[in-house]
């Protein structure tokens, strides 16, 4: 029964008979064999024939989206059956949102590669809807983002907040300041910051404008490693996650007053998914990792 659902649904997603027989490998007449075959079990025709391009039904729309989450599903189980209970094989699926390039995902492979030395990693750097997405849609087993998701499909489980701060050099002028920078101060401090489709750049514009502060932004960029090698020249300040602080040395974190936002940063994935072994292990090992790093408090 596998290969009826198969063949529906690729002739669904690419609207042709001929073009899914290629992709499928078979001849064209057996798949239209197949799915004729299939139609007159269940009762009612799947697709509507009559026009330039083959088109579903009504009753083939339905057939179709439950098609497509049984295959889902069989892909699932598996994968399950691949496993073996020491991940001495496995995969993992991550994908993280930009900013955590630079201060999460090193330490956190690093712990899980030497202790799951045989599981392959697929990873990826996606906008935070894009992970959603992936999850959704089982191309990912895990996120790394934030706890502010859409979806109620989707699972966030907070790890710690993740602080904003202004970032400099230790040679920078603002460096040896020792309270708050107030946010009128700003005005006539040279920046660096991330462009603005980052949520940090987003967090940082809205506080700017609240506060009525427009600092002058000398560079900005789609690369947070370039926004910080900038910001170590000593000139340049930025607005960044705090934590970023971890993994590069020479920069200062100095607070603002009024103080700026934070995020609670959270391990995402799908509700009531098949979860892999590598994704099980994967997720306690993270949350050690934030846990005995001295991450901010969940």
């Amino acid at each position: 029964m596998l290969r009826p659902l198969r063949y529906v649904v690729t002739v669904a997603e690419l609207k042709n008979f001929t073009r899914a027989a290629e992709v499928l490998h078979v001849s064209q007449p057996a798949l239209s064999q197949q799915i004729r075959q299939l139609e007159s079990e269940l009762g009612g025709p799947l697709f509507d024939r009559t026009g330039r391009t083959v088109s579903l039904t009504d009753f083939g729309r339905e057939y179709v989206k439950h098609a497509k989450q049984a295959l889902a599903q069989l892909e699932a189980g598996r994968r399950a059956l691949h496993e073996v209970r020491d991940l001495t094989r496995g995969l993992l699926r991550l994908a993280y949102t930009p900013t955590f390039s630079e201060y999460l995902i090193d330490p956190a492979l690093q712990k899980f590669r030497a202790a799951h030395p045989a599981v392959a990693i697929e990873l990826a750097e996606k906008p935070l809807e894009e992970i959603e997405g992936g999850l959704l849609r089982d191309e990912l087993d895990l996120g790394i983002g934030f706890t502010d998701v859409r979806s109620e499909e989707i699972h966030a489980q907070p790890l710690f907040a993740e602080r904003i701060a202004l970032v400099v050099s230790k040679h920078h002028d603002l460096a040896r300041r020792k309270g708050p920078i107030p946010a009128a101060e700003l005005a006539a401090t040279p920046m660096t910051l991330l462009s603005p489709d980052f949520v940090v750049r987003q967090f940082a514009d809205t506080w700017l404008r609240v506060h009525q502060t427009r600092p002058p932004v000398m560079v900005q960029s789609n690369s947070l490693g370039t926004v910080l090698k900038l910001v170590k020249q000593g000139t340049l300040a930025s607005i960044l996650p705090s934590a970023v602080m971890r993994e590069h040395d020479g920069l200062v974190s100095l607070a603002v007053s009024p103080a700026l936002p934070q995020r609670t940063v959270a391990l995402l994935s799908r509700r009531n998914a098949y979860t892999t072994l590598a994704a099980k292990a994967f997720s306690a090992m993270l949350i050690e990792l934030v846990e005995s790093e001295g991450y901010a408090p969940r």
